[in-house]
């Protein structure tokens, strides 16, 4: 028998080619790190790529050459949770296979719930502030008891 180890995902949105100080920190220790989109400039993923592997989609400004190799969607099984990452939410289609999580962007209003036992996440923008929305991050925990959701004000 093996012990569960517990997981922190780091959650990550709308950067829009701009990546804090405070967010690349926030980012630190994360076992693997999700943008959810509307990255803005390769250089923000490589500075993330610093601390761990990253998984990133498209959003809907990220229309430049290097973008078109990120996918729009994106399925990541982790620790047997899996895991459905797009942009922007309204743009969920109904799902054929069992999700854990789905992980969004593009609103920049930092947002966690639970709907029909899946757990819905956007951590907000960690990039230029818009309006009076927080500049903020998130986190998974994948941990033996479950999966559990953290948002984190930068700014």
């Amino acid at each position: 028998m093996f012990a569960f180890q517990p997981l922190r995902i780091g959650l990550i949105s709308d950067t829009h080619g701009l990546l804090r100080p405070q967010a690349l920190e926030a980012m630190r220790g994360c076992s693997t790190i999700v943008h959810a989109g509307d990255v803005g400039k390769p250089e923000v993923l490589d500075a993330l790529r610093t601390l761990a592997p990253v998984h990133a989609i498209r959003g809907n400004i990220d229309t430049a050459p290097w973008a078109q190799a990120l996918p729009e969607v994106l399925e990541i099984e982790m620790a047997g949770m899996h895991l459905h990452v797009l942009h922007d939410l309204k743009t969920l289609a109904a799902q054929a296979r069992r999700v854990d999580v789905v992980i969004s962007g593009h609103s920049h209003k930092p947002m966690t719930q639970t709907r029909d036992g899946v757990l819905y996440v956007n951590p907000g923008s960690a990039g230029p502030r818009r309006f009076k929305l927080p500049i903020s991050v998130g986190y998974l925990h994948l941990e033996a008891g479950g999966i559990r959701a953290e948002l984190r004000e930068l700014c």
